[in-house]
């Protein structure tokens, strides 16, 4: 069979699929793909040929940094394909540009910003050619798929290492994801944020506490949350890289979003490489780099709330301009930027303001929680905990995650636990000392939405992700939201 007949197979069958799948209301976000596969196995390189492409891979803020870019990308007039359902393993990659191709296979669009789960991204990569990949962060998520997060970051090095000619874009806070740059030949720029954030006292760095290079215990001069922040080797000299896109000042945080003052440095492009000064250390502004000539600084709004999207906003606008566009016109969308689906979305019950935030993992859902002690108000909390496999079976990690935050602050009023495992979440609701007639179980979806519309304050619900997509859909079908593949 010729190639030109299996790639005519593959779009038909992957665009005929879809179809099927999206009138009995299904999503069809990977099946279709798979179908396009069976028929040509290479079909993802043929259909995104020619694209100019960014990755977004990362434990946490692949949708939403995604979401940054592909916003800031549309509001100028381009075209732009994205997988915003977050199918983000190789059938579902593979379905969106499909999906999107002529019938003999040729991109319909020039643009496309893709997030990519971290152990697909050897597989999709290669495929695809992007121009850039941004890696946002790494942390301890679903220990029974991933295992811990060392093999999570050779996974995504594996993947790096087949695109030597993308741009990195690395977290400079992370000592796991600046290493990155160690040994690879690709062009890398940094983003971070150079301020302390919150209380500095006893901050919890299991994810990365050891010097990669030399196993030293890392020294920091100021952390921002979890492992990030100004980590130092005191030993090899190993260190935060000095960001050509950073956040100097935090100025105002708010339920509607943050206001920060922004550095952006000459050329936001570093080469990376082993340079090391005559006593072996590296030098302060990381290997084979120099501090820009000219830097910049402005203030700059991000229309989502919580310290994690400053993060993602300032990836995005480090993703933007290594891409060769205006970063004026990222920063310039940030201001109106939407919510992703589960990510800080908000609904409206009758008169009760709903907002659900994605937790799956500690790092994740103690960022959650800080923000819902820091908003200084009453409100009633949903807790949501499936162990399906797309959750990661092993769901130990609550226990490291800080509920005492909320449990123990003047503010929650009332919290719903439902799910899998909802006895599991109960019991560690009730060691954070939350009340016990404070807490109370909720059979399903619709028990606990009638529940929802009796409540005279705020309501926050902390899913994980199949539990998210239960009750988005159930949110959804009421308040008059799209389904979440429709983007």
């Amino acid at each position: 069979m010729s190639n030109k007949i299996k790639t005519m197979l593959a779009v038909g069958a992957c665009k005929a699929s879809r179809s099927a799948l999206r009138l009995l209301h299904r999503g069809g976000t990977t099946t279709p793909g798979r179908m396009a596969m069976k028929f040509d196995r290479n079909i993802l390189e043929t259909v995104s040929q020619g694209m100019d492409i960014i990755v977004v891979t990362g434990t946490n803020g692949k949708t939403t940094t995604s979401n940054m870019i592909e916003h800031a990308l549309s509001g100028t007039g381009r075209d732009v394909l994205a997988n915003k359902s977050g199918a983000n393993l190789l059938p579902g990659v593979t379905a969106e540009f499909t999906s999107n191709a002529t019938a003999f296979g040729k991109p319909k669009k020039h643009f496309a910003v893709i997030e990519c789960d971290e152990g697909a991204l050897k597989q999709v990569v290669p495929r695809i050619h992007p121009k850039v990949i941004v890696v946002t962060n790494l942390f301890r998520d679903q220990l029974d798929r991933y295992g811990e997060v060392m093999h999570t970051l050779e996974e995504i090095r594996k993947g790096i290492k087949m695109v030597p000619d993308a741009v990195l874009c690395l977290n400079a806070d992370d000592s796991l994801t600046a290493s990155l740059a160690l040994d690879v030949p690709n062009k890398v720029t940094y983003f971070g944020i150079d301020c302390p954030i919150g209380e500095q006292k006893n901050v919890e760095i299991s994810d990365a506490r050891y010097c990669i290079r030399c196993g030293t215990e890392y020294e920091y001069d100021y952390h921002t949350y979890a492992h990030l922040g100004g980590f130092r080797c005191p030993k090899c000299g190993y260190r935060r890289i000095r960001p050509s896109v950073a956040v100097t000042e935090i100025e105002k945080v708010s339920s509607s979003g943050s206001v920060v003052r922004m550095r952006f440095g000459e050329d936001g492009n570093r080469n990376a490489g082993g340079a090391e000064d005559r006593d072996g250390s590296l030098e302060n502004v990381g290997p084979g780099c120099r501090i820009p000539s000219a830097e910049t600084e402005r203030e700059v709004t991000i229309g989502l709330p919580a310290v994690y999207n400053i993060y993602n906003g300032v990836a995005a606008i480090a993703a933007y301009q290594a891409a060769g566009f205006d970063r004026e016109e990222v920063i310039a969308s940030l201001a109106d930027v939407h919510s992703s689906f589960g990510r800080m979305e908000t609904f409206r019950l009758g008169e009760v303001p709903i907002q659900m935030i994605l937790v799956k993992n500690p790092a994740g859902c103690n960022q959650a929680l800080s923000y819902l002690a820091g908003l200084g108000e009453d409100y009633q909390a949903v807790f949501c905990l499936n162990d399906r496999t797309a959750d990661g079976h092993d769901i130990s990690w609550i226990w490291d995650a800080d509920f005492e935050k909320v449990c123990r602050g003047p503010h929650l009023k009332h919290a719903y636990v439902l799910g899998d495992r909802a006895d599991d979440m109960c019991l560690r609701l009730k060691y954070a000392d939350a009340e016990e007639a404070d807490i109370e179980k909720v059979q399903d979806n619709a028990a606990l939405i009638e529940k929802l519309k009796k409540s005279s304050v705020p309501v926050f619900i902390l899913p994980n992700y199949t539990s998210m997509l239960s009750l988005r859909a159930a949110l959804g079908a009421i308040t008059g939201k799209q389904e979440f593949w429709k983007g």
